[in-house]
């Protein structure tokens, strides 16, 4: 793959990243910068990483994740609109999303970042280098990260609980997309 190849596939990795943080930034409503930095550090952290996992064991890997990558990350993603949903019902909602857990990271970092493991594959068939790719892939799903996160404050007068709504929602959305769309 060429530079040009590399930026395409950096930035379409990078638009999960755009509409998950954009879902989060809807809910929260305090520790905006830290949360935000959390979740972008994540993100990118993890679509970085995952091509280096898909192109080290392209032969292995590929053979058993490839087939259920779409059940995988429907089910991620459906599960945690799910749970955003009914966290918009509960009585302790301004406690509970006063912070991105530890556990949350981790889910929606690999969540977003199945594509990137996947990635690996081509990087590793076409030659190309791996680092630059690595790195390219974890600044745009950062940069996307932080810019979803925070084009979502021009939202911020509307209820937290229909937020909360909106972002399951997208996070469904987004379930919806990975297992329909190729």
């Amino acid at each position: 793959m060429d530079i040009i190849e590399l930026i395409i596939l950096a930035a379409a990795l990078g638009i999960d990243c755009f509409i998950v943080s954009f879902s989060q930034g809807l809910i929260f409503r305090t520790q905006r910068k830290i949360n935000s930095l959390k979740l972008a550090l994540t993100m990118g952290l993890f679509q970085g990483f995952m091509p280096i996992i898909g192109y080290v064991a392209t032969d292995k890997i590929s053979k058993f994740v490839m087939p259920y990558s779409k059940w995988i990350v429907f089910t991620l993603f459906f599960i945690l609109g799910l749970h955003f949903i009914s966290d918009a019902f509960s009585k302790d909602k301004e406690e509970q999303i006063q912070c991105i857990g530890i556990k949350c990271l981790i889910t929606l970092g690999i969540a977003t970042s199945i594509d990137a493991l996947i990635s690996g594959v081509p990087l590793k068939l076409t030659s190309t280098n791996l680092t630059l790719s690595c790195v390219l892939i974890c600044l745009a799903s950062f940069i996307m990260a932080i810019g979803g996160f925070w084009s979502s404050s021009i939202m911020k007068n509307i209820p937290s609980k229909y937020l909360q709504i909106t972002g399951g929602l997208l996070l469904i959305g987004l379930a919806l997309k990975s297992f329909f769309i190729p």
